[in-house]
Protein backbone atom coordinates (compact mmCIF):
# COMPACT_ATOMS: atom_id res chain seq x y z
CA UNK A 1 0.00 0.00 0.00
CA UNK A 2 3.06 2.53 0.87
CA UNK A 3 4.55 1.58 -2.54
CA UNK A 4 1.24 2.20 -4.29
CA UNK A 5 0.64 5.34 -2.54
CA UNK A 6 4.64 6.46 -3.73
CA UNK A 7 4.39 5.72 -7.53
CA UNK A 8 0.73 7.07 -7.64
CA UNK A 9 1.97 10.76 -6.21
CA UNK A 10 5.58 9.93 -8.23
CA UNK A 11 3.00 9.53 -11.51
CA UNK A 12 1.20 12.75 -11.09
CA UNK A 13 4.20 14.52 -11.00
CA UNK A 14 5.40 15.24 -7.51
CA UNK A 15 8.98 14.73 -6.01
CA UNK A 16 10.40 11.33 -5.04
CA UNK A 17 10.82 12.90 -1.70
CA UNK A 18 7.43 14.22 -1.22
CA UNK A 19 5.94 11.41 -2.22
CA UNK A 20 7.64 9.44 0.07
CA UNK A 21 6.77 11.43 3.14
CA UNK A 22 3.38 11.98 2.26
CA UNK A 23 2.57 8.23 1.46
CA UNK A 24 3.84 7.64 4.93
CA UNK A 25 2.14 9.82 6.76
CA UNK A 26 -1.29 8.68 4.84
CA UNK A 27 -0.66 5.40 5.67
CA UNK A 28 -0.11 6.09 9.44
CA UNK A 29 -2.84 8.05 9.23
CA UNK A 30 -4.97 5.63 8.05
CA UNK A 31 -3.80 2.88 10.37
CA UNK A 32 -4.55 5.04 13.54
CA UNK A 33 -8.11 5.58 12.09
CA UNK A 34 -8.52 2.05 11.56
CA UNK A 35 -7.71 1.04 14.82
CA UNK A 36 -9.52 3.94 16.48
CA UNK A 37 -12.95 2.38 14.58
CA UNK A 38 -11.74 -1.08 15.29
CA UNK A 39 -11.97 0.21 19.06
CA UNK A 40 -15.25 1.84 18.56
CA UNK A 41 -16.64 -1.66 16.88
CA UNK A 42 -15.73 -3.33 19.83
CA UNK A 43 -16.23 -1.24 22.56
CA UNK A 44 -20.05 -1.17 21.42
CA UNK A 45 -20.06 -5.10 20.54
CA UNK A 46 -18.99 -5.48 24.56
CA UNK A 47 -21.91 -3.49 25.61
CA UNK A 48 -24.42 -4.62 23.45
CA UNK A 49 -23.51 -8.66 23.99
CA UNK A 50 -21.98 -8.40 28.03
CA UNK A 51 -23.34 -5.08 29.55
CA UNK A 52 -26.77 -4.76 27.86
CA UNK A 53 -28.03 -8.33 29.42
CA UNK A 54 -26.27 -8.32 32.93
CA UNK A 55 -28.22 -4.80 33.11
CA UNK A 56 -31.71 -6.87 32.00
CA UNK A 57 -30.81 -9.58 34.27
CA UNK A 58 -30.57 -6.69 37.41
CA UNK A 59 -33.33 -5.65 39.71
CA UNK A 60 -32.63 -2.69 40.21
CA UNK A 61 -33.59 0.18 37.75
CA UNK A 62 -31.67 2.88 37.63
CA UNK A 63 -28.95 0.98 35.67
CA UNK A 64 -31.79 0.24 32.94
CA UNK A 65 -32.44 4.11 32.59
CA UNK A 66 -28.81 4.60 31.84
CA UNK A 67 -28.32 1.79 29.19
CA UNK A 68 -31.92 3.10 27.90
CA UNK A 69 -30.46 6.71 27.50
CA UNK A 70 -27.62 5.51 25.64
CA UNK A 71 -25.03 7.10 28.38
CA UNK A 72 -22.94 4.21 27.84
CA UNK A 73 -22.37 3.78 24.41
CA UNK A 74 -21.94 7.71 24.35
CA UNK A 75 -18.95 7.36 26.41
CA UNK A 76 -17.55 4.21 24.14
CA UNK A 77 -16.74 7.20 21.25
CA UNK A 78 -14.41 8.30 24.00
CA UNK A 79 -12.03 5.53 23.06
CA UNK A 80 -11.52 5.80 19.70
CA UNK A 81 -11.15 9.79 20.12
CA UNK A 82 -8.66 9.03 23.05
CA UNK A 83 -6.88 6.92 20.58
CA UNK A 84 -6.77 9.52 18.16
CA UNK A 85 -5.65 12.45 20.70
CA UNK A 86 -3.03 10.00 21.39
CA UNK A 87 -1.15 8.51 18.49
CA UNK A 88 -2.06 11.08 15.90
CA UNK A 89 -0.22 14.23 17.02
CA UNK A 90 3.12 12.46 17.25
CA UNK A 91 2.43 11.15 13.78
CA UNK A 92 1.89 15.01 12.16
CA UNK A 93 4.37 16.36 14.41
CA UNK A 94 7.12 17.02 11.29
CA UNK A 95 3.44 19.35 10.75
CA UNK A 96 3.45 21.35 13.86
CA UNK A 97 0.49 23.28 12.03
CA UNK A 98 -1.41 20.11 11.24
CA UNK A 99 -0.61 18.96 14.42
CA UNK A 100 -2.30 21.18 16.78
CA UNK A 101 -5.25 21.45 14.43
CA UNK A 102 -5.92 17.87 14.59
CA UNK A 103 -5.42 17.85 18.97
CA UNK A 104 -7.54 20.96 18.81
CA UNK A 105 -10.81 19.41 16.60
CA UNK A 106 -9.94 15.91 18.54
CA UNK A 107 -9.72 17.29 21.83
CA UNK A 108 -13.18 19.46 20.96
CA UNK A 109 -14.71 16.07 19.84
CA UNK A 110 -14.26 14.66 23.23
CA UNK A 111 -15.68 17.17 24.84
CA UNK A 112 -18.92 16.91 22.80
CA UNK A 113 -19.07 13.46 23.41
CA UNK A 114 -18.61 14.29 27.53
CA UNK A 115 -21.13 17.15 27.11
CA UNK A 116 -23.50 14.00 25.42
CA UNK A 117 -23.47 11.57 27.70
CA UNK A 118 -23.83 14.20 30.48
CA UNK A 119 -27.06 15.69 29.16
CA UNK A 120 -27.79 11.86 28.75
CA UNK A 121 -27.22 11.27 32.25
CA UNK A 122 -29.37 14.13 33.48
CA UNK A 123 -32.60 12.68 31.63
CA UNK A 124 -31.70 9.04 32.86
CA UNK A 125 -31.65 10.82 36.52
CA UNK A 126 -35.02 12.22 36.09
CA UNK A 127 -36.28 8.79 34.92
CA UNK A 128 -34.75 7.28 37.75
CA UNK A 129 -36.73 9.93 39.95
CA UNK A 130 -40.09 8.96 38.77
CA UNK A 131 -39.74 5.99 40.58
CA UNK A 132 -39.01 7.67 44.09
CA UNK A 133 -41.92 9.12 46.22
CA UNK A 134 -39.45 12.05 47.40
CA UNK A 135 -39.49 13.31 43.87
CA UNK A 136 -42.78 12.63 43.13
CA UNK A 137 -43.69 16.07 44.14
CA UNK A 138 -40.69 17.92 42.74
CA UNK A 139 -40.21 19.74 39.49
CA UNK A 140 -37.79 16.99 38.08
CA UNK A 141 -38.70 18.03 34.80
CA UNK A 142 -37.58 21.83 34.88
CA UNK A 143 -34.70 21.04 37.04
CA UNK A 144 -33.39 18.42 34.45
CA UNK A 145 -34.04 20.63 31.78
CA UNK A 146 -32.12 23.45 33.23
CA UNK A 147 -29.27 21.42 34.25
CA UNK A 148 -28.62 20.53 30.41
CA UNK A 149 -29.22 24.22 29.21
CA UNK A 150 -25.73 24.81 31.73
CA UNK A 151 -24.58 21.64 30.78
CA UNK A 152 -24.54 22.48 27.08
CA UNK A 153 -23.85 25.86 27.57
CA UNK A 154 -20.68 25.02 29.42
CA UNK A 155 -19.98 22.68 27.14
CA UNK A 156 -19.99 25.01 24.20
CA UNK A 157 -17.66 27.50 25.49
CA UNK A 158 -14.79 24.51 26.51
CA UNK A 159 -15.35 23.66 22.50
CA UNK A 160 -15.35 27.01 21.41
CA UNK A 161 -12.09 27.53 23.54
CA UNK A 162 -10.63 23.82 22.68
CA UNK A 163 -11.14 24.88 18.72
CA UNK A 164 -8.95 28.04 18.83
CA UNK A 165 -6.79 27.25 21.22
CA UNK A 166 -7.57 29.25 24.21
CA UNK A 167 -8.40 29.36 27.82
CA UNK A 168 -11.88 28.97 28.59
CA UNK A 169 -11.53 31.54 31.12
CA UNK A 170 -10.96 34.06 28.69
CA UNK A 171 -14.91 33.33 27.36
CA UNK A 172 -16.11 33.04 31.01
CA UNK A 173 -15.01 35.93 31.62
CA UNK A 174 -16.60 37.84 28.89
CA UNK A 175 -19.75 36.25 30.16
CA UNK A 176 -19.97 39.02 32.52
CA UNK A 177 -20.01 41.97 30.21
CA UNK A 178 -22.83 39.76 28.04
CA UNK A 179 -25.02 39.48 31.03
CA UNK A 180 -28.03 42.05 29.59
CA UNK A 181 -27.39 39.83 26.89
CA UNK A 182 -28.15 35.98 28.36
CA UNK A 183 -30.91 37.47 30.59
CA UNK A 184 -32.91 38.74 27.27
CA UNK A 185 -31.88 35.03 25.57
CA UNK A 186 -32.32 32.77 28.65
CA UNK A 187 -35.68 34.95 30.08
CA UNK A 188 -38.00 32.28 29.37
CA UNK A 189 -35.83 29.73 30.59
CA UNK A 190 -34.83 31.48 33.97
CA UNK A 191 -38.98 32.82 34.40
CA UNK A 192 -39.66 29.17 34.09
CA UNK A 193 -37.30 27.81 36.61
CA UNK A 194 -38.30 30.33 39.60
CA UNK A 195 -41.73 29.67 38.51
CA UNK A 196 -40.93 25.77 38.74
CA UNK A 197 -39.75 25.96 42.38
CA UNK A 198 -42.22 28.16 43.21
CA UNK A 199 -44.98 25.31 41.54
CA UNK A 200 -42.69 22.60 43.47
CA UNK A 201 -42.49 24.38 46.63
CA UNK A 202 -46.38 25.19 47.33
CA UNK A 203 -47.45 22.29 45.37
CA UNK A 204 -49.65 24.20 42.83
CA UNK A 205 -49.42 21.66 40.16
CA UNK A 206 -48.15 17.86 39.08
CA UNK A 207 -48.71 15.42 36.22
CA UNK A 208 -51.87 14.30 36.04
CA UNK A 209 -53.91 17.00 37.21
CA UNK A 210 -57.00 18.46 35.57
CA UNK A 211 -56.73 22.27 35.21
CA UNK A 212 -58.50 24.88 33.84
CA UNK A 213 -56.83 27.92 32.20
CA UNK A 214 -58.95 30.30 30.51
CA UNK A 215 -56.84 32.48 28.94
CA UNK A 216 -54.90 30.02 26.70
CA UNK A 217 -58.20 27.83 26.41
CA UNK A 218 -56.97 24.95 28.32
CA UNK A 219 -58.61 22.32 30.18
CA UNK A 220 -57.85 19.32 30.84
CA UNK A 221 -55.05 16.97 32.44
CA UNK A 222 -51.62 17.88 32.47
CA UNK A 223 -49.21 16.28 31.06
CA UNK A 224 -45.65 17.70 31.38
CA UNK A 225 -44.61 20.42 33.67
CA UNK A 226 -41.07 21.74 31.68
CA UNK A 227 -39.03 24.10 32.05
CA UNK A 228 -40.52 26.42 29.36
CA UNK A 229 -43.99 25.14 28.90
CA UNK A 230 -46.73 22.89 30.87
CA UNK A 231 -48.58 20.91 28.28
CA UNK A 232 -52.18 20.01 28.77
CA UNK A 233 -54.49 17.53 26.59
CA UNK A 234 -57.59 18.71 26.57
CA UNK A 235 -60.46 17.04 26.41
CA UNK A 236 -61.29 16.96 22.80
CA UNK A 237 -57.79 15.13 22.75
CA UNK A 238 -56.00 18.73 21.66
CA UNK A 239 -52.60 19.49 23.48
CA UNK A 240 -52.31 23.19 24.71
CA UNK A 241 -48.88 24.63 25.52
CA UNK A 242 -48.93 26.85 28.59
CA UNK A 243 -45.91 28.69 29.73
CA UNK A 244 -44.89 27.81 33.07
CA UNK A 245 -44.23 31.30 34.70
CA UNK A 246 -48.02 31.35 33.47
CA UNK A 247 -49.02 29.67 36.25
CA UNK A 248 -47.71 31.91 38.78
CA UNK A 249 -48.38 35.32 37.03
CA UNK A 250 -52.13 34.50 36.18
CA UNK A 251 -54.66 32.53 37.96
CA UNK A 252 -56.06 29.08 36.69
CA UNK A 253 -58.57 26.79 38.43
CA UNK A 254 -56.63 23.08 39.78
CA UNK A 255 -59.34 20.10 40.12
CA UNK A 256 -56.97 18.17 42.20
CA UNK A 257 -59.03 19.14 45.41
CA UNK A 258 -62.36 17.47 43.92
CA UNK A 259 -60.57 14.59 43.16
CA UNK A 260 -58.79 13.92 46.90
CA UNK A 261 -61.78 14.97 48.21
CA UNK A 262 -63.80 11.69 47.04
CA UNK A 263 -66.91 13.14 45.47
CA UNK A 264 -68.07 15.62 42.01
CA UNK A 265 -69.78 18.45 43.07
CA UNK A 266 -73.65 18.57 41.53
CA UNK A 267 -74.61 21.67 41.51
CA UNK A 268 -78.19 22.74 38.89
CA UNK A 269 -80.97 24.06 39.21
CA UNK A 270 -84.75 23.32 38.07
CA UNK A 271 -86.72 26.66 37.58
CA UNK A 272 -90.79 26.42 39.20
CA UNK A 273 -93.82 28.66 38.54
CA UNK A 274 -94.13 30.54 41.61
CA UNK A 275 -98.08 30.77 40.83
CA UNK A 276 -98.19 26.99 41.07
CA UNK A 277 -97.11 27.70 45.07
CA UNK A 278 -100.34 27.21 47.51
CA UNK A 279 -100.83 25.88 50.88
CA UNK A 280 -101.42 22.01 51.66
CA UNK A 281 -105.14 21.29 51.75
CA UNK A 282 -106.62 17.81 53.56
CA UNK A 283 -106.34 15.94 50.59
CA UNK A 284 -103.14 17.02 49.27
CA UNK A 285 -101.31 15.95 52.58
CA UNK A 286 -103.20 12.80 52.14
CA UNK A 287 -101.67 12.13 48.92
CA UNK A 288 -98.41 13.34 50.11
CA UNK A 289 -98.38 11.21 52.48
CA UNK A 290 -98.77 8.12 50.40
CA UNK A 291 -95.34 8.99 49.69
CA UNK A 292 -92.71 6.67 50.94
CA UNK A 293 -90.09 9.01 51.71
CA UNK A 294 -92.11 12.02 52.29
CA UNK A 295 -94.55 10.15 55.09
CA UNK A 296 -92.27 10.54 58.49
CA UNK A 297 -91.88 14.04 57.13
CA UNK A 298 -95.49 14.76 57.11
CA UNK A 299 -96.61 12.97 60.53
CA UNK A 300 -93.88 14.73 62.51
CA UNK A 301 -94.13 18.76 60.62
CA UNK A 302 -98.37 17.85 61.10
CA UNK A 303 -98.33 17.11 64.73
CA UNK A 304 -95.56 20.43 65.10
CA UNK A 305 -97.73 22.77 62.90
CA UNK A 306 -100.70 21.59 65.21
CA UNK A 307 -98.97 21.89 68.40
CA UNK A 308 -97.94 25.38 67.46
CA UNK A 309 -101.27 26.45 66.64
CA UNK A 310 -102.91 25.18 68.86
CA UNK A 311 -100.98 26.97 71.38
CA UNK A 312 -101.08 30.45 69.70
CA UNK A 313 -104.88 30.04 69.75
CA UNK A 314 -104.64 30.71 66.09
CA UNK A 315 -108.04 30.97 63.43
CA UNK A 316 -107.30 27.40 61.31
CA UNK A 317 -110.78 28.86 59.41
CA UNK A 318 -108.28 31.16 57.30
CA UNK A 319 -105.20 29.33 55.68
CA UNK A 320 -102.99 32.68 55.90
CA UNK A 321 -103.45 32.46 59.78
CA UNK A 322 -100.63 30.51 61.59
CA UNK A 323 -97.93 27.83 60.39
CA UNK A 324 -99.23 25.37 57.47
CA UNK A 325 -97.46 23.31 55.04
CA UNK A 326 -96.62 24.10 51.34
CA UNK A 327 -96.53 21.87 48.19
CA UNK A 328 -93.12 23.62 47.64
CA UNK A 329 -91.86 22.91 51.37
CA UNK A 330 -92.64 19.21 50.79
CA UNK A 331 -91.23 18.81 47.32
CA UNK A 332 -87.98 19.96 49.20
CA UNK A 333 -88.46 17.70 51.66
CA UNK A 334 -89.32 14.92 49.55
CA UNK A 335 -86.09 15.94 47.67
CA UNK A 336 -83.88 16.25 50.07
CA UNK A 337 -85.14 12.23 51.41
CA UNK A 338 -84.74 11.10 47.88
CA UNK A 339 -81.35 12.51 47.60
CA UNK A 340 -80.37 10.84 50.99
CA UNK A 341 -81.43 7.86 50.03
CA UNK A 342 -79.80 7.69 46.46
CA UNK A 343 -76.23 5.37 46.79
CA UNK A 344 -74.16 7.18 44.37
CA UNK A 345 -74.66 10.73 46.60
CA UNK A 346 -72.73 11.82 49.11
CA UNK A 347 -74.41 12.16 52.59
CA UNK A 348 -71.94 12.89 54.72
CA UNK A 349 -68.37 14.88 55.31
CA UNK A 350 -69.24 16.94 51.95
CA UNK A 351 -71.98 19.56 51.70
CA UNK A 352 -75.44 18.34 51.22
CA UNK A 353 -78.30 21.15 50.31
CA UNK A 354 -81.36 21.57 48.35
CA UNK A 355 -82.14 25.50 48.37
CA UNK A 356 -83.97 28.17 47.04
CA UNK A 357 -82.62 30.68 45.12
CA UNK A 358 -83.58 33.98 44.71
CA UNK A 359 -86.64 34.31 42.52
CA UNK A 360 -87.05 36.33 39.49
CA UNK A 361 -88.90 36.90 36.26
CA UNK A 362 -88.21 33.37 35.29
CA UNK A 363 -89.63 31.40 38.21
CA UNK A 364 -88.25 30.33 41.52
CA UNK A 365 -85.05 28.19 41.46
CA UNK A 366 -84.85 25.00 43.43
CA UNK A 367 -80.99 23.68 43.64
CA UNK A 368 -79.83 20.72 44.30
CA UNK A 369 -76.03 20.83 45.60
CA UNK A 370 -74.50 17.50 46.59
CA UNK A 371 -71.91 15.48 45.61
CA UNK A 372 -71.38 12.59 43.72
CA UNK A 373 -69.64 9.08 44.99
CA UNK A 374 -68.21 8.76 41.16
CA UNK A 375 -65.46 11.15 39.58
CA UNK A 376 -65.52 9.39 36.58
CA UNK A 377 -66.92 12.05 33.85
CA UNK A 378 -68.97 9.84 31.85
CA UNK A 379 -70.26 8.31 35.04
CA UNK A 380 -71.01 11.41 36.89
CA UNK A 381 -73.62 12.68 34.09
CA UNK A 382 -75.36 9.25 34.23
CA UNK A 383 -75.45 10.28 38.22
CA UNK A 384 -76.67 14.04 37.31
CA UNK A 385 -79.06 12.76 34.45
CA UNK A 386 -80.84 10.18 36.45
CA UNK A 387 -81.52 12.31 39.33
CA UNK A 388 -82.90 15.32 37.30
CA UNK A 389 -84.75 12.99 35.12
CA UNK A 390 -86.22 11.92 38.10
CA UNK A 391 -87.11 15.44 39.81
CA UNK A 392 -88.79 16.94 36.51
CA UNK A 393 -90.87 13.44 36.58
CA UNK A 394 -91.69 14.33 40.10
CA UNK A 395 -92.64 17.89 39.96
CA UNK A 396 -96.61 17.54 38.91
CA UNK A 397 -97.18 15.50 41.52
CA UNK A 398 -96.97 18.33 43.93
CA UNK A 399 -99.37 20.17 41.96
CA UNK A 400 -96.36 22.51 41.20
CA UNK A 401 -95.40 23.94 37.49
CA UNK A 402 -91.89 23.58 35.82
CA UNK A 403 -91.34 27.20 34.51
CA UNK A 404 -90.15 27.74 31.09
CA UNK A 405 -90.47 30.54 28.45
CA UNK A 406 -93.41 30.48 25.86
CA UNK A 407 -92.88 28.31 22.76
CA UNK A 408 -94.82 27.78 19.73
CA UNK A 409 -97.19 24.83 21.05
CA UNK A 410 -98.08 27.00 24.02
CA UNK A 411 -98.94 29.53 21.68
CA UNK A 412 -100.66 26.96 19.68
CA UNK A 413 -102.79 26.21 22.37
CA UNK A 414 -103.89 29.44 23.10
CA UNK A 415 -105.68 30.06 19.59
CA UNK A 416 -105.89 26.23 18.46
CA UNK A 417 -106.71 27.90 15.06
CA UNK A 418 -103.39 28.99 14.46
Amino acid sequence: MLQGLQHWFEEIGWTDWFARNLSTLLVRVILILLVAWLSDFIVKRVLHRIVRPIVKRTRVGWDDAIVGRGVLGKLAHLVPAWLIFTFLPPVLEPYPRLSALAANFVEAYMILVVTLALSALIAAGQDISRGLALAKHAPTEIISQALRIVVWCIGFILILAALVDRSPLVFFSGLGAMTAVLMLIFKDSLLGLVAGLQIASNDLVREGDWIEIPKYAADGTVTEVGLLTVKVQNWDKTISSVPTYALISDSFKNWRGMELSGGRRIKRAVSLDMTSVRFCDKEMLERFSKIQYLRDHIEKKTKELAAWNQEQKVDEKVLVNGRRLTNLGCFRAYLEAYLRHNPQVHTEGLTFLVRHLPSGPKGIPIEVYVFSKDQRWVQYEGIQADIFDHILAVIPQFDLRVFQEPTGSDFQRLNPQV
